[in-house]
């Protein structure tokens, strides 16, 4: 049946309170990454887009660029995550001057790990996850259009747990 992909279950999803999964990809210059040499060193911004070049993409990737430096200065390191190949990435980083670490997921086990859900059965999900220095995740925020709205969200959580008594958790 050709809408069956439609309607199959949700994968379990990961959620606010629960340990961020390890896991170790390759970066634009295919140096392996694992999420816990951040541990203990940094709170994390985890983004899972759909694809290098494409519109959503861009305006994105780009806003997390243009708000890289107060990332930065709360303590936060910033990765994104698509099925795009080192290759790829390397051209999206250099094309967009992206100051922080692209990897790719080429077989979706990492997607598929943390539950980031697709759009209409078939298109990589947008999923934004900010990890506290524990490894705990502290904030899921999913939309496939809603771009400007992952960099916002995530911005005002990693400057709460940065310094909680300056800013009003966000909800």
């Amino acid at each position: 049946m050709i809408f069956s992909g439609l309607f199959k279950k949700k994968p379990v999803e990961l959620k606010v309170g629960d340990k961020a999964p390890d896991f170790e990809l390759p970066s634009s210059d295919v140096t392996p990454i694992r999420l816990s040499q951040f541990l203990g060193k940094k709170i994390i911004v985890l983004y899972f887009y759909p694809k290098d070049h494409t519109y959503f993409c861009i305006a994105e990737s780009s806003s997390f660029r243009d708000h890289y430096v107060e990332f930065q200065e709360a303590g936060a390191e910033v990765v994104g995550v698509s099925s795009d190949t080192p290759f790829s990435h390397t051209g999206f980083v250099a094309k967009y001057k992206l100051p922080f670490i692209l990897l790719s997921d080429a077989e979706n086990k990492v997607r598929k790990l943390y539950g980031v859900p697709p759009t209409l059965g078939f298109i990589p999900g947008r999923t934004t996850f900010v990890i506290d220095k524990t490894g705990i995740i502290r904030h899921v925020f999913t939309s496939q259009f809603r771009y400007d709205s992952h960099v916002k969200m995530a911005l005002d959580v990693v400057k709460n747990l940065a310094n909680p008594s300056v800013v009003e958790p966000v909800h």
